[in-house]
């Protein structure tokens, strides 16, 4: 009991233990925080100047300027291609080269098609150490890379490419194997992360937003062309066709003679003597006649332009007749036609088959049960484009999945839910637009069928004058109708209580009474008053409606 009593309550131990609880959660949220530097390859945000860090390539062919710019609608930076139709190259160096081999290593990065892709590339070159023949300041298209990856749009190609080269230990070529059955780019213009998850052993994985979309192996050759492991045997490139081989399974018999009641000579058609003309048949009218309304042009010189003519019109008499001018037989098929005659085909008795070189074995063929990668040891960008406005950002290159989702979940994420919330706002609003604009025809169908009512005449040209104004600003409808309202009130009132509407000639021109409305934009109302409505303009002008009442 004396030591029971000697030892701390659990009540009493309770604060501390909440405090610890919440230092090892903050120090989790910490380790989180910290996770992507310690765990990154290589990571840029382009959150400062690129210039000094990335080499652009002083090739003449390269025109297009890079630009440090924000995202649009976000404080975040990127780097920006900024002129259309241009050639852009530049390219980093990674501190220390990446190797591709008995690991996995993660490729990711972000674009933004800010004013969408119709023809042009976003990816991304991982390149071989320099030791293969390139310098920074040259960097091209030749320049020679391990992996490309990213997307390609123009014309029928739509692709997120994947394409990495490999070297044939017999040849000692590097061979392109690209990627079939690609994923698409996506048709908008929000940001989108491209993650490439290669392992090298075996096989790579696509994921577009974090969303895996093809996942294909190193050696199949159902997944790349040309496969990885070539042919065991090629055609024999020094095998001829025999001069004697034929290859025709049919030939014309030779004995077969064409029949003595055979005309080749006989026409396909010929006239239907049996047909008539048709009644009404107008024999002396053209089908076409000069305009009788056409003049001949003040500035036309006969001896610059030529003789003038009128412009022909379809004559109208013919509109009502089977037809005009000299009537013909129509023609119809011949029934003694045959055509040119030829020897039917019988089988060749000499056919051989059709021929094809004999196989030796290939001297590039090699068995390997995995593929063996160049190094990386730079990024570069160089993409041909119609469109500016492609945007680049939070380049990645990890050993860790965790990382690079750990990246899409914290830089990528938040900016496209930004995005596309107003994406979504935008579409809604012209949805919602449209349905306005349905709506306000229908209200102006009942306004222009009220204008018609008898004891509004003398109001009619008024209300169709505010009507046909609503229709041309629709911001001021509101403020019309409210105007038509008082009219009709005003009317109703006289009507009620002894007044009577001035008669007016029903073929009266009507005035603009509406002309002179004053609007404020964006104010919905157009701020027209009842004495403002029946005041009439000293100088009455012709106009027309949209419908006849």
């Amino acid at each position: 009991m004396v030591l029971m009593e000697g030892r701390p309550k659990i009540t009493e131990l309770r604060p501390l233990l909440l405090l610890l609880i919440a230092a090892c959660f903050a120090f989790e949220i910490h380790a989180s925080s910290q996770n992507h530097d310690v765990n990154a390859i290589f990571y840029e945000p382009f959150d400062e100047s690129f210039e000094g860090r990335w080499i652009v390539s002083t090739k003449d062919e390269y025109k297009g300027v890079w630009k440090l710019s924000k995202s649009e609608g976000h404080d975040d930076y990127g780097l920006l291609v900024s002129e259309k139709a241009r050639k852009y190259a530049l390219v980093k160096e990674l501190d220390e080269a990446v190797s591709l081999n008995g690991r996995t290593i993660v490729l990711q990065f972000e674009v933004r098609l800010q004013n969408s892709l119709e023809c042009g590339g976003a990816y991304l070159k991982y390149l071989r150490p320099q030791e293969a023949g390139w310098k920074p300041e040259g960097f091209d298209n030749d320049s020679p890379y391990s992996i490309m990856f990213g997307p390609d749009k123009c014309g029928t190609t739509n692709r997120v490419h994947f394409i990495f080269k490999h070297k044939n230990p017999n040849s000692g070529e590097y061979v392109e194997h690209h990627l079939k059955n690609t994923p698409t780019v996506p048709d908008d213009r929000l940001s989108h992360v491209y993650t490439a998850i290669v392992n090298a052993d075996k096989e790579v994985r696509i994921l577009v937003d974090g969303e895996e979309k093809k996942k294909a192996r190193f050696l199949s050759a159902q997944d790349f062309e040309p496969a990885l492991i070539p042919a065991k045997t090629i055609p024999d490139p020094n095998d001829k066709k025999p001069a004697d081989w034929d290859e025709r399974p049919k030939i014309p018999d030779p004995d077969a003679v064409k029949p003595d009641d055979w005309d080749e000579n006989a026409p396909m058609e010929i006239e239907d003597e049996e047909a008539e003309k048709p009644e009404g048949w107008l024999d002396d009218e053209p089908n076409e006649i000069d305009d009788p309304e056409a003049t001949k042009p003040e500035d036309w010189d006969d001896e610059e332009d030529g003789e003038w003519e009128p412009p022909k019109l379809e004559n109208p008499k013919c509109f009502l007749a089977p037809g005009c001018g000299k009537w013909k037989r129509p023609m119809k098929r011949n029934p003694a036609y045959k055509g040119k005659w030829h020897r039917p085909l019988i089988e060749n008795p000499s056919y051989k088959g059709i021929w094809k070189p004999q196989q030796i074995p290939n001297p590039h063929y090699f068995e390997t049960d995995k593929p063996d990668f160049e190094a990386i040891a730079a990024i570069g960008i160089e993409i041909w484009t119609m469109q500016d406005g492609i945007l680049f950002d939070n380049i990645l290159i990890a050993d860790n999945e965790k990382v690079a989702e750990s990246y899409r979940r914290t830089t990528w994420k938040p900016k496209f839910n930004v995005e596309k919330e107003k994406q979504r706002a935008e579409e809604a609003a012209a949805g919602l637009s449209f349905g306005l604009s349905s709506i306000q025809k229908k209200i102006f169908d009942v306004l222009y069928k009220i204008a018609g009512v008898s004891f509004l005449d003398a109001y009619k040209p008024k209300i169709i004058d505010l009507i046909e104004k609503a229709e041309k600003q629709p911001n001021i409808s509101v403020g019309v109708i409210v105007s038509i309202v008082v009219i009709l009130l005003t009317v109703l009132f006289k009507i009620l209580f002894g007044g009577k509407a001035p008669a007016v000639a029903p073929h009266e021109p009507y005035r603009g009474a509406a002309a002179g409305i004053s609007t404020k934009e964006g104010s919905g109302s157009s701020g027209v008053t009842a004495d403002e409505t029946e005041k009439e303009d000293a100088t009455p002008r012709r106009r027309s409606t949209r419908r006849e009442t």
